[in-house]
């Protein structure tokens, strides 16, 4: 197997019992081994996590590295435990916002960063040669558990931010592993108020992604009540997305442009994925700050975060990376940081009102050769276009306009994604990327 066919954008992810199974995890543990004398091993509320944990940790003891087990926590929790622990690396069983069928392993360093390609590569390689080392009974690792994880994460994140008074707070943690949240928005004096709060790996409430469409009920609810607004977390709570008092769902890039105003002045830079809006860029402007465009993936986006000037970093579809804080993206501390910015500016729609929301057009074409069609693409676009990135599939930049051409990581799909500042720029730019996919299949 190629790196690529373990890590996707965020980790190891697929179907329980096909490409991700109990082999799987205790071959990651025996590999992650040969380097760790230490790890932090956490799960999400998901079905098949405890058996996923348990191979894992089987893996990880028995080639004599001691497990710091958290039980079901929130992946940044799990993330920040690393450091706290004086472990040498964190182990994250989850599929983060996918179905209940799905589930995974995200690896951290210490830093609270994610295996970066590096890492990723060796970690790869140990399992292509099986080069593990296996202990004698009188030196296998030891199993501990660490039962204040979260109310260590809760207190990190209350000192993150400042108190607030009368702000009151619905959280729907789409019944997943952020019940963290609740105790530290309660920590800084939050109301708070939940939906979905009863862990549930078949996550019945709601699906996992905090989508508008899926966070429906949050929406009515907040615009129903007095609430000042809303936060859904997905099943890991690494992500975080929010809702208006009014009861509108806040999409994922006019809440990435207010994160970004927030933390970045004259001078600064904002890590962002290839497929962000142009909102972004012309928020940042405004105030002398500029984006710089990373792969799409958190994992990605952190690793920039690190560069002198990268104030912050985030993804539309919820991953807020403050850097000052934490690599990782914490969604209850983004929660926590967007109470704050309500409780010292005002309401949530009022903060947004001004933001433009530009036009963007979006399709998928199914095709089995994705690769030989991305080269092709690749030199077709080369010779047309003079601003052009292959950072991540193939963007091209038009100034008032842009479009992205991007394979799937795990699907025999190209995605195609334009967006102008004028809706009918929009449609013109989106039937040209259309065309040269269609041109080349």
């Amino acid at each position: 197997m190629t790196q690529g066919e373990y890590f996707g954008t965020s980790g190891i992810r697929g179907h329980v019992g096909t490409d991700v199974d109990a082999e799987l995890a205790l071959t990651v543990g025996r590999a992650v081994a040969a380097e760790t004398d230490r790890v932090v091993v956490g799960r999400d509320a998901r079905t098949s996590g405890p058996m996923l944990a348990g191979a894992l940790t089987a893996g990880l003891t028995e080639c004599g590295t001691d497990v710091v087990d958290v039980g079901v926590a929130s992946t940044p929790t799990i993330a920040r435990g690393v450091a706290e622990q004086d472990a040498d690396a964190g182990i994250a069983v989850t599929a983060s916002h996918n179905p209940p069928q799905d589930n995974g392993l995200k690896l951290w360093q210490p830093t609270g960063q994610a295996y970066d390609q590096p890492l990723q590569d060796r970690l790869v390689n140990r399992i292509r040669t099986g080069e593990f080392d296996r202990q004698p009974w009188n030196n296998i690792g030891q199993r501990s558990s660490w039962t204040g994880a979260q109310a260590s994460h809760a207190e990190a994140i209350s000192e993150a931010v400042d108190s607030v008074e009368s702000v009151s707070v619905v959280i729907d943690i789409g019944n997943g592993a952020g019940g963290v949240s609740v105790e530290a928005l309660q920590a800084i004096g939050c109301s708070v108020e939940t939906l979905n709060a009863q862990p549930d790996g078949r996550f019945p409430g709601r699906p996992s992604e905090p989508t508008a469409e899926n966070c429906s009920t949050l929406s009515t609810t907040v615009g129903e009540t007095d609430a000042d607004l809303g936060i859904a977390h997905d099943g890991d709570a690494d992500r975080m997305m929010a809702v208006t008092g009014d009861g509108e769902f806040v999409p994922g890039d006019v809440l990435l442009a207010l994160f970004a105003r927030e933390a970045a002045g004259a001078g600064d830079r904002v890590a962002v994925p290839v497929d962000t809006s142009l909102l972004v860029a012309d928020t940042l402007e405004a105030v002398g700050a500029e984006v710089v465009l990373t792969r799409v993936g958190d994992v990605f986006v952190a690793e920039r975060t690190t560069e002198e000037g990268v104030v912050f970093g985030g993804e539309p579809s919820g991953a807020w990376i403050f850097p000052e804080d934490t690599l990782c993206p914490d969604g209850p501390l983004a929660a926590a940081k967007l109470v704050e910015l309500v409780a010292e500016t005002g309401p949530l729609a009022e903060q947004i009102a001004d933001f433009e929301r530009y036009p963007t057009r979006r399709t998928t074409f199914e095709i089995t050769d994705k690769i030989g069609v991305m080269e092709r693409i690749s030199a077709t676009v080369r010779n047309e276009y003079d601003s052009v990135d292959t950072l991540d599939g193939v963007r091209v930049d038009l100034g008032d306009a842009w479009f992205l051409l991007r394979a799937s990581g795990t699907e025999p799909r190209i995605r195609v994604t334009a967006e102008a500042r004028d809706p009918q720029r929009a449609d013109t730019v989106f039937e040209t990327a259309s065309r040269l996919v269609e041109q080349q299949m």
